[in-house]
């Protein structure tokens, strides 16, 4: 589940701090925060924005957190000019802040009536999708286990919890022979009554490789259920690499093969249709200038008018 984070920094331009922090935030039963850095950082002149797992010198060795995410800085006249960044990450003790060095330039996010900056404050909205935790930590109640990595063509790699026997995976739970979290498992019925010849396909492997096919199958559909808006090209290509890590694995996905190509085509007109209508928006623009040009002529040219059709003598009668 998707959840949203808007931090409001007020009086943004005065801030003198080289970075500063959100308040702490829980999504996914993880706590997080963001960092911003109001005056740039390494000699840039753009804000970077960062995503950071809050608690990461309290979590266990070997912790990860895989996520999907995204960090927008809002445009407050326009949403439609909102920088937005989209990313798919796995967080660990190395990399326990991600996000982009160069989110927006200062420049345009300072600008008088650009919209970024509306008295004094910046709204920054993060929308944090956990996909999966790794590491044992009594306060979100998630498994430690040790990982597998799963690497085939293309250099696509699936993560995968290796099921023990003496400490079983808590936040599993079996669907029909699927090992899934709990809230997929109404989702998980759904699409396997809409595919039975992939599910007969996924339970024939090991538990194991069954788990890792499971997930990557999952996340293909929830990519496919979602809007044209809400994709980037990068949910596109990682559905592309899935499709090939399935066919690879020997799983037929034809039916969903097609469904692809049809959201990459609506993608495509979407991408299309917004440059178009950014054009015409331009167009119009224009226009409406050229009528208020005109609609000024032509006053001055009635005013001409007037003063013409007036009598050049007048006698005045006592």
């Amino acid at each position: 589940m998707v959840n949203k984070f808007t931090w409001v920094i007020k009086n943004f331009a005065s801030l003198q701090s080289e970075h500063i922090y959100s308040d702490k935030f829980v999504i996914g039963g993880c706590s997080w925060r963001l960092l911003a850095y109001p005056k740039g950082d390494s000699g840039k002149s753009c804000l970077p924005l960062y995503l950071v797992v809050a608690d990461s010198k309290t979590l266990p060795s070997g912790w990860r957190r895989h996520t999907k995410f995204s960090l927008s800085i809002v445009n407050q006249i326009s949403e439609r000019l909102s920088q937005v960044k989209k990313a798919h990450q796995w967080f660990d003790q190395k990399s326990h802040a991600l996000g982009y060095s160069a989110m927006l330039p200062l420049s345009q996010l300072l600008a008088k009536d650009g919209g970024f900056l509306v008295n004094g404050e910046v709204k920054i909205v993060a929308e944090v999708e956990v996909l999966e935790v790794i590491g044992n930590v009594d306060e979100y109640e998630e498994a430690n286990q040790p990982i597998k990595r799963i690497k085939l063509e293309d250099n696509y790699a699936v993560s995968t919890v290796l099921l023990n026997q003496n400490s079983p995976i808590k936040e599993d739970i079996d669907v029909d022979g699927f090992q899934v979290f709990p809230s997929q498992a109404e989702f998980v019925t759904r699409v396997f009554k809409k595919y039975p010849d992939i599910a007969l396909e996924l339970r024939a492997k090991t538990k194991t490789v069954r788990t890792a096919y499971v997930h990557v199958f999952l996340s293909l559909i929830e990519t496919l259920c979602k809007s044209v808006q809400e994709l980037s090209n990068d949910d596109l290509m990682e559905a592309d690499n899935a499709l090939k890590y399935l066919r690879y694995s020997g799983i037929k996905v034809d039916c969903l093969e097609q469904k692809v190509e049809e959201v990459k085509e609506k993608k495509k007109e979407e991408q299309t249709g917004e440059t178009r209508i950014q054009e015409l928006e331009e167009e119009l623009k224009d226009l409406k200038r050229k009528c208020t040009d005109l609609e000024t002529l032509l006053g001055e040219e009635e005013a001409k008018v007037l003063a013409a059709r007036a009598p050049v003598l007048t006698l005045d009668v006592v």
